[in-house]
């Protein structure tokens, strides 16, 4: 595994997605109650980045078609995607939010 720093810890506020370029990959990295999540930042229905979405518990919605992802696991929880996204391990050390792109997860919804 090959953790890059991707923000600070203090630039995460929960249920606030951010942006952020990880060894050239767009991520959407949120905090929610269960804690840090890094997901594709495009959600599969349509390129539409998913950074500008809402989060809800540990989901996050695509604002064009509403569709709906869990960000544990990149499955598509609502239509109209009906495929998964990858999602990225997450490591949180002192400061710093840690993510791995070399190795996404995909997992079927």
């Amino acid at each position: 595994m090959a953790f890059q720093r991707a923000c600070g810890v203090a630039d995460l506020v929960e249920g606030k997605p951010v942006a952020v370029e990880v060894d050239g990959v767009e991520v959407a990295l949120v905090r929610c109650p269960e804690g840090v999540y890094a997901i594709q930042d495009e959600c599969s229905h349509a390129a539409i980045a998913l950074s500008e979405g809402e989060v809800e518990g540990c989901t996050l919605e695509c604002w064009l078609h509403g569709s709906r992802f869990d960000l544990r696991t990149g499955s598509p929880i609502g239509l109209p995607a009906t495929e998964p996204v990858p999602v990225y391990p997450v490591r949180l050390d002192a400061d710093d939010v840690l993510v791995d792109v070399t190795t996404p997860a995909l997992r079927a919804p």
